[in-house]
C-alpha cells in the first residue's frame, strides 16, 4: 500500500445505487467529467461500504511502493469514510443524496498519477478517457493529493475539465498559480505564512546561526530562493544547506550518503542547534534513512532543535517502524491549525480488518503495522504470526498510527464537507431545484462540476468540530497554524503538544505567540532553550563588531566605549544615556543622576552653618562690647559711627552665607552674589573712610595745616556712601541685564547634576569681584602707608593686617573657585567669605577688644595722650 492521494467524489442517485455494469459499452464522443486517480482501488457507494460487503475491482495487482508502506497515511482513507458518513446520516446536507467516493493511489509516479486521472474520466473497470458511459457514476470533485508534485499533475489534466479539485497537501508555489490552475483549491494556507512564522520563531529564541535542509528538487530551490533573503533581512544567518535526497531505492540511499560523506558531516561539526528542514513526506523518510546511518559509521548522536514545515509529519514505513526516532525528540512545527471531531476516534476503535470486506486497503495496513500476516500459511513456511483481528490501533506507536485525526486527514475531512456544503449550496440556489421536489436525482444529474466552483469560492460554514471553513480569493484555505512540539519517546510512543500558535490576521507583529515552559527541548540541552548562534552572545555592556571576511552573524565583543551602555544581548551598537542619567560601572544600564548641591544636612554644609553662626555670634559680642563702651576713648577714635558699620556690614557678610546653602532658587540665585557684593563693598568702604581719617588726623595735626576742615563724620560718610553706590549701581545694572537664574549642569560631575545658579553675566559677576578688589587695594596701600603713625592714632596698623589677609583670601579664591565645580564651588565662595571676613574683624578688633575687656586701665584718655607724647 502506497499513500492515498486521490480521492473522487461523485454523486450516487440513491441511497442504494444498482451494481455498475462492467458490460455496458461506451460511446465515443460522450463526455466524461473527471477527477483524479492513480489506478489501482474503487470504492463506492458508501452504504455499502460502512454495512454490507462491497466487491473492489482493480486493474492490476495491489503494488507497494518500493516494498513498504506507510501505515499511517491510512489515516488519510479513514478520514475520508468518517466524513463521508457524517454525511450521509446527516438530513440537514444532501437529503435523499448519498456521495460515493474513489480511492486511487499515486505511487509517486507522474505516469501512474495521469493514467490514474484518465481512470476517472472512463467507464468504470475499462480505461476509456473522454468517452461517456452508461451507468457511469457523476463525478463531481477530487480531494488530493499529498504532494505538490502530484498535485499539479492532477491539476493539469482536472483544469481541462474544470474539476474541483481540493489538495490536502502542499501545493506548488508558482506566479499566477491561480491564473494556471483556476480550479484548484489548497487546504493548507499559502507556504510564505509559514516562512514568516518561522522567521519570528527564531527571533523569539534569539535563534541567528541555523542550518538548512531542503529537498532537492524545484520545490527546495524556490524555498531557498525565498527563505535564504528573508532570514538574511531579520538578521539570521545560514551555516551550511544541505539536499536532501529525493526517495529512492534503500541501496541507491545509503550509497549516495556514502559517497556525499563529506556533505552530511557538517551536520556534526557546526555551532548551529537548530535545524530548518523543509520538504514532504518523503523528505521524512530519506532522513530517517540518513540519521539511521549515522551509528553505522560511528558518528555521535546527533542532539539539534529540528523545526519542520506543516508538510511533514512523523510517519515511518514499514521498514523503518523499529528505527530510533530519539534524533527527533523535541522537534517543533507548523501544523495546520486543527480540532478532533466528535466521534472519530470511537470510529476508529470499530476498525478491524473484518470491518468491510471490500476495503482493499484495510489487510495491507493491518499486516504492515502491526508485522502478522491475515493469511493462514497452509502449510508454507509462515514467516510472520498469524494476526488474530482483535488487535488494538491504539496499542501501535504514533509513528505508524495515530488515534487523534493528523492534519492532512484533518484536510481531507474538511476538503470533503467543503464540497458537500457547495453542492447544497448549488441545490438551493437553483429555482429548479425548489420545483423539482422528489426528482432531486434527475436535478444533479443535470449539475456540472463547474457550476460548483462560486459556491467554493464564497462558501463559509462550520464543520461538525466548530472550525469555521473558507476560502480567499487565491482558493486558499482561510486559517492559522498549530506551533506543535513533538515528544517522542524511546518506545516509539509520539505525542503532539500544542505550545503556540500562528495566526496570520493578528495584528503586526503579534502574528506568533508561544508558551516557552510548555516546549519539551531534546534531552541534550537538560530543558534549557538551547542557543544557536555563530558564537557567544556579546553580553550588556559589550556591542557587536563585524569579523572581517565572514557572515554578519560572526562577530566580535568590544566594551562601550566611555559614557555609553547596551543594556541588551547583542547590541550593534552601544548608546548614550539621556542627559539626566550615567552609565553604571559595568556599563550595562543608565542610571538617574544624583541632584548635587550643598546642603545643611552633609558635613560641608554643616560646617559652613557653624562656622558662619560662630563668626556672626562673635561680631555680634563686638558690637555690643563696642556699644556698651561707646564713651571709652578706643571706641570714639576713628570714628563710632564707621566703627558700628563695619561691624554690622560683617555681621550681614557672616550671615549672607546662608544664601549659599540649600538648592538653588530663583530668589536666592538672584540675592547671593548681589548682596554679598554690596555688603563687603560696605565694609569696605568702611574700612577705606577709616584709613583716610587716620592719615586726615594726622596731617591736620601738623602746625599749619588745612586739612582740619576735612576731618568729621560727614566725610567718612560720604566715602562710604559713595563707595557703596557704585558697587549697588553695578549690581543693579546686572541684575538689569543678565541676572543669576537657576540652572543644571548635567557633564561637568560624574553620576551628578549640579543645581546651580548660572550668574548669567560673567562679566558682571567678575565686575564685582574687581570692584571690591580695588576697594582692598585702595585700603591696603593707604593703611601700609599710615602704618607708622602715632599709636594715639594708629589704626592704620591693624587695617594694614586685616587687609593683607583679605586679599590673599580673595587672590586664592579665583583660581580655587575656577577649577572646582557644584557644591564645592559654592563651598570655596562660603569659605572665602568668612574667612575674608574674620580676617577683618580678628584683625581690626581683636586688639581693642583685649584693652576694652582685659585692659581697661589702658582706655583712658591720659594713656593714649601719654603713649602720643611719649613717642614723639
Amino acid at each position: 500500500m502506497g499513500l492515498a492521494e486521490f480521492v473522487s467524489i461523485t454523486i450516487c442517485q440513491s441511497k442504494q445505487p444498482d451494481r455498475v455494469d462492467m458490460k455496458t459499452p461506451c460511446k465515443p464522443g460522450d463526455f466524461v467529467i473527471g477527477g483524479i486517480v492513480s489506478q489501482v482501488f474503487y470504492l463506492y457507494d458508501l452504504l455499502s461500504l460502512l454495512e454490507q460487503p462491497t466487491h473492489i475491482v482493480t486493474h492490476e495487482p495491489i503494488c507497494n511502493l518500493h516494498y513498504s508502506s506507510v501505515p499511517k497515511n491510512y489515516q488519510h482513507i479513514l478520514a475520508l469514510v468518517f466524513a463521508v458518513k457524517e454525511i450521509n446520516e446527516n438530513p440537514n446536507i444532501l437529503p435523499n443524496i448519498s456521495l460515493g467516493f474513489h480511492i486511487l493511489n499515486s505511487y509517486y509516479s507522474a505516469r501512474m498519477t495521469y493514467k490514474a486521472t484518465l481512470s476517472l474520466l472512463s467507464k468504470q473497470q475499462r480505461f476509456s478517457p473522454n468517452f461517456k458511459c452508461q451507468n457511469q457514476n457523476k463525478l463531481m470533485a477530487i480531494v488530493g493529493g499529498c504532494l505538490s508534485g502530484i498535485s499539479a499533475n492532477v491539476a493539469t489534466i482536472s483544469a481541462i475539465y474544470k474539476t474541483p479539485q481540493l489538495t490536502y497537501g502542499s501545493f506548488l508555489p508558482v506566479q499566477s498559480t491561480r491564473m494556471l490552475f483556476p480550479f484548484l483549491y489548497q487546504m493548507v494556507p499559502n507556504e510564505a505564512q509559514q516562512h514568516k512564522g518561522i522567521v519570528q520563531l527564531l527571533q523569539h529564541f534569539r535563534w541567528t546561526w541555523v542550518g538548512l535542509f531542503a529537498v532537492d528538487d524545484d520545490k527546495g530551490n524556490r524555498f531557498l530562493q525565498a527563505i535564504v533573503p528573508m532570514l538574511t533581512q531579520n538578521g539570521i544567518c545560514y551555516d551550511f544547506i544541505v539536499n536532501i535526497p529525493k526517495w529512492s531505492y534503500m541501496d541507491e540511499m545509503l550509497d549516495r550518503f556514502l559517497k556525499n560523506m563529506d556533505t552530511y558531516l557538517i551536520m556534526f561539526e557546526t555551532k548551529a542547534n537548530v535545524f530548518f528542514v523543509y520538504g514532504e513526506p518523503p523528505s521524512f523518510q530519506v532522513l530517517r534513512t540518513l540519521v539511521f546511518v549515522i551509528p553505522l559509521v560511528n558518528l555521535p548522536p546527533l542532539g539539534k532543535v529540528w523545526i519542520i514545515t506543516s508538510h511533514w509529519d512523523f510517519a515511518s514505513h514499514s521498514i523503518q517502524k523499529i528505527w530510533d526516532l530519539q534524533t527527533f525528540h523535541g522537534s517543533i512545527s507548523f501544523t495546520v491549525h486543527s480540532n478532533q471531531p466528535l466521534g472519530f476516534q470511537n470510529f476508529l476503535q470499530m476498525l478491524s480488518p473484518s470491518w468491510a470486506q471490500g476495503d482493499g486497503f484495510i489487510q495491507d495496513f493491518w499486516e504492515q503495522a502491526f508485522n502478522c500476516s491475515l493469511q493462514m500459511a497452509n502449510g508454507q513456511h509462515q514467516e510472520r504470526r498469524y494476526c488474530s483481528g482483535g488487535e488494538k490501533l491504539e496499542s501501535l506507536p504514533g509513528t505508524l498510527f495515530e488515534m487523534e485525526m493528523t492534519g492532512h486527514s484533518y484536510n481531507v475531512y474538511n476538503a470533503v464537507y467543503a464540497v458537500a456544503h457547495a453542492l447544497q449550496a448549488v441545490y438551493k440556489s437553483s429555482s429548479k431545484g425548489r420545483k423539482l421536489g422528489e426528482r432531486q436525482e434527475l436535478f444533479f444529474q443535470n449539475v456540472q462540476p463547474w457550476q460548483v466552483h462560486h459556491f467554493l469560492r464564497t462558501m463559509l460554514f462550520n464543520n461538525s468540530a466548530g472550525a469555521l471553513v473558507c476560502f480567499d480569493y487565491n482558493g486558499e484555505l482561510v486559517t492559522g497554524f498549530d506551533v506543535t512540539n513533538w515528544i517522542i519517546s524511546p518506545n516509539g510512543s509520539l505525542f503532539r503538544i500544542k505550545v503556540g500558535k500562528l495566526d496570520p490576521r493578528a495584528p503586526l507583529g503579534k502574528e506568533l505567540s508561544i508558551n516557552n515552559d510548555q516546549i519539551v527541548w531534546h534531552k541534550v540541552f537538560n530543558q534549557v532553550p538551547p542557543l544557536s548562534v555563530c558564537n557567544d552572545y556579546c553580553y550588556p555592556g559589550y556591542s557587536r563588531k563585524k569579523k572581517e571576511g565572514e557572515k554578519f552573524c560572526c562577530y566580535d565583543c568590544t566594551p562601550c566605549p566611555e559614557g555609553m551602555i547596551s543594556k541588551y544581548k547583542d547590541m550593534d551598537t552601544c548608546v548614550k544615556c539621556p542627559e539626566d542619567e550615567y552609565p553604571n560601572s559595568g556599563q550595562t544600564q543608565c542610571i538617574p543622576k544624583v541632584p548635587s548641591y550643598l546642603t545643611y544636612k552633609e558635613d560641608l554644609g554643616l560646617l559652613t552653618i557653624i562656622l558662619s553662626i560662630i563668626f556672626s555670634l562673635t561680631t555680634t559680642l563686638v558690637l555690643g562690647t563696642f556699644i556698651k563702651h561707646n564713651n571709652t576713648p578706643i571706641v570714639k577714635a576713628n570714628n563710632r559711627t564707621l566703627t558700628y558699620i563695619l561691624l554690622i556690614s560683617l555681621l550681614l557678610c557672616f550671615l549672607c552665607s546662608f544664601l549659599f546653602i540649600g538648592q538653588p532658587g530663583k530668589v536666592t540665585c538672584l540675592l547671593r552674589q548681589i548682596t554679598f557684593s554690596i555688603i563687603f563693598s560696605v565694609a569696605l568702604s568702611s574700612v577705606l573712610a577709616k584709613t583716610i581719617t587716620v592719615l586726615l588726623a594726622f596731617m591736620a595735626t601738623k602746625p599749619g595745616s588745612r586739612m582740619r576742615k576735612w576731618i568729621g563724620k560727614r566725610l567718612a560718610n560720604s566715602i562710604v556712601l559713595f563707595c557703596s553706590f557704585i558697587q549697588a549701581c553695578i549690581g543693579t545694572l546686572w541684575l538689569s541685564t543678565s541676572p543669576p537664574f537657576p540652572d543644571t549642569d548635567m557633564h561637568s560631575l560624574h553620576g551628578e547634576i549640579i543645581l546651580e545658579c548660572n550668574e548669567g553675566s560673567v562679566a558682571m559677576f567678575y565686575g564685582v569681584l574687581v570692584y571690591m578688589g580695588l576697594l582692598a587695594i585702595a585700603s591696603f596701600i593707604l593703611a601700609f602707608l599710615a602704618r607708622k603713625l602715632p599709636d594715639s592714632f594708629n589704626e592704620a596698623k591693624f587695617i594694614t593686617f586685616s587687609l593683607l589677609v583679605f586679599c590673599s583670601v580673595w587672590l586664592s579664591f579665583v583660581s580655587t573657585y575656577l577649577s572646582t565645580k557644584g557644591k564645592y564651588m559654592v563651598a570655596v565662595e562660603i569659605f572665602s567669605i568668612l574667612s575674608s571676613g574674620a580676617g577683618l574683624l580678628g584683625c581690626i578688633f581683636s586688639p581693642k577688644c583685649y584693652i576694652i575687656i582685659f585692659r581697661p586701665e589702658l582706655n583712658t584718655r591720659e594713656q593714649l595722650i601719654g603713649k602720643k607724647f611719649k613717642r614723639t
